[in-house]
């Protein structure tokens, strides 16, 4: 059996005791068995501790009046993926995507994770990633590509490119993913699946990392609809006094109906130098006609922004970020890192940021202030919500975005150490050249600390999907929801399942 529903709706059936938690965890774990071998998209099974689990919630609920059943969690016993990167779980594997730390096994739960297991899921296995979650697509060496339900030629997307897959499959009726730059986002434009990246300090943080990638990353999920998007983000929400960055909690307990017509400006090509794709074009022009006939104002808008300055910005941020995260693996091994012991980027990437001076990345954290200060302006005196594409295209074939000359910046990458600091970012730009043009939408609100998400109202004649993306003023996560509810309702969303 393919999880055709959404996960709310398997909740619901445990409750009302016309399913076991058992028989949907040992479903979820046929399917990878069935699945996973054509799509590549988990890369570790938990399938003893998930049945224990299922067997206790089973019993646990066999000893419940009607009422008390009422109380339970709201997802309670549906079967679940986490994705190998970060989410750790005391006594499991994470690997995140490298042979570097492919046998570690965690010592601590996440909070995150420990929000997730309080929320009623069970959790089943671990979904593929690109090494260390560097790219927007998931093709690791550790573990191979993960390939699009949709077409199996294709990339679903990254980082969160296995959540996609499997959500997309069927495999499960939830998968949890994590954004630091767009990889919850990406793979549901990708895959035609609900994509929320939350506002900054929404979700825990924690034990041990508070600020990932300087509070550009952060957890959540793809989903298959609006109800189970709202439900989850009530569940996880904090307001987590000891983290960096705090959110005050949403206080509405139902995802109410909007009550005015919003202004949306919208943004379309970015840079002359990615040009806006026929289809993304498409996806934004259909979805500026619906918002007109539910009664939106809708007008083009600029942004205060050179967007290939945010994004050199980024990646000098993503280099300092990943030299640290080395240093610290080397520490805990006793051992030094080398070149053959991750992927060629990655160690561009590492060596990079070893170069750059603390004053330079004291100075990239403050544009990230002030950039983030002339995007609030444009919410307090234009615009309630804006409008872009999520991806420049559909899914991206298999090798698409591997730069030109590829064994000649792989060498180069080799020696990296002897290049100066300008030169090393312009190789590691080179290595990401294509992408960029592909995915210029995202990276920059990760920097800004809002909310954003990527809903699926498009397919092109190929019947493949193509996202938008709607962002709020920090901390109106609960705008974009009610938006996204109001698409839905409309019957303008297709997250449907491939059945394979």
């Amino acid at each position: 059996m393919l999880f055709t529903e959404d996960a709310g709706y398997y909740a619901r059936q445990v409750k009302e005791r016309k399913v076991t938690v058992l028989a949907l965890v040992d479903q979820a774990l046929a399917n990878i068995e069935a699945l996973n071998p054509r799509l590549n998209a988990i890369v570790y099974v938990q399938a003893s501790t998930a049945r224990a689990q299922a067997k206790e919630y089973d019993g646990y609920l066999d000893q419940l009046t009607e009422e008390e059943i009422d109380r339970l969690p709201d997802f309670f016993g549906v079967p679940t993926l986490l994705k190998d990167l970060g989410q750790h779980q005391a006594g499991h594997l994470t690997a995140s995507g490298s042979n570097l730390t492919k046998d570690m096994t965690m010592q601590v739960t996440e909070y995150f994770v420990e929000n997730i297991i309080k929320a009623g899921f069970v959790i089943i296995g671990r979904t593929n990633v690109p090494e260390f979650g560097f790219k927007g697509i998931s093709d690791s060496k550790a573990f191979g590509q993960v390939n699009n339900p949709i077409d199996l030629n294709r990339n679903p997307g990254g980082s969160s490119g296995g959540a996609a897959a499997a959500l997309k499959s069927g495999i499960v009726p939830l998968a949890f993913g994590s954004d630091g730059g767009g990889s919850i986002r990406i793979p549901a434009s990708f895959s035609g699946l609900i994509g929320l990246k939350p506002s900054r300090g929404r979700v825990a943080v924690g034990p041990g990392s508070y600020r990932g990638w300087q509070g550009a990353s952060i957890n959540f999920a793809l989903t298959k609809s609006v109800d189970d998007t709202w439900t989850l983000l009530r569940n996880l929400q904090v307001e987590q006094l000891e983290a960096p960055f705090i959110m005050p909690t949403i206080k509405e307990t139902n995802l109410k109906p909007l009550n005015r017509p919003l202004k949306i400006g919208y943004m379309d090509q970015l840079n002359q130098d990615w040009p806006l794709n026929t289809d993304a074009k498409e996806a934004l022009n259909q979805t500026i006609q619906v918002l007109r006939k539910l009664g939106h104002e809708v007008f083009q808008v600029t942004e205060p922004f050179d967007r290939a300055e945010t994004m050199r910005n980024y990646f000098v941020m993503n280099s300092v970020e990943t030299a640290a995260m080395m240093k610290d693996i080397e520490q805990a091994s006793g051992q030094p890192v080398t070149f053959s012991d991750v992927e060629p980027l990655t160690w561009a990437i590492y060596r990079a940021g070893l170069k750059v001076p603390s004053y330079r990345y004291s100075q990239l954290l403050t544009e990230w202030d002030k950039w983030t200060a002339q995007s609030e302006a444009m919410f307090e005196e234009e615009v309630d919500l804006l409008l872009t594409p999520t991806t420049n295209g559909p899914a991206p074939i298999h090798g698409q975005f591997d730069p030109d000359k590829l064994s000649e910046i792989i060498e180069k990458e080799q020696h990296f150490d002897d290049y100066e600091m300008a030169d090393q970012q312009g190789i590691v730009w080179k290595h990401f050249e294509k992408s960029i043009a592909h995915m210029p939408y995202t990276s920059l609100i990760n920097m800004l600390g809002q909310p954003a998400i990527s809903l699926p109202v498009y397919k092109n004649k190929d019947h493949l999907p193509v996202g938008v993306q709607f962002i709020a003023q920090k901390g109106n996560d609960y705008l974009l929801l009610q938006l996204a509810k109001q698409f839905e309702d409309q019957q303008l969303l297709d997250t449907d399942i491939v059945n394979l």
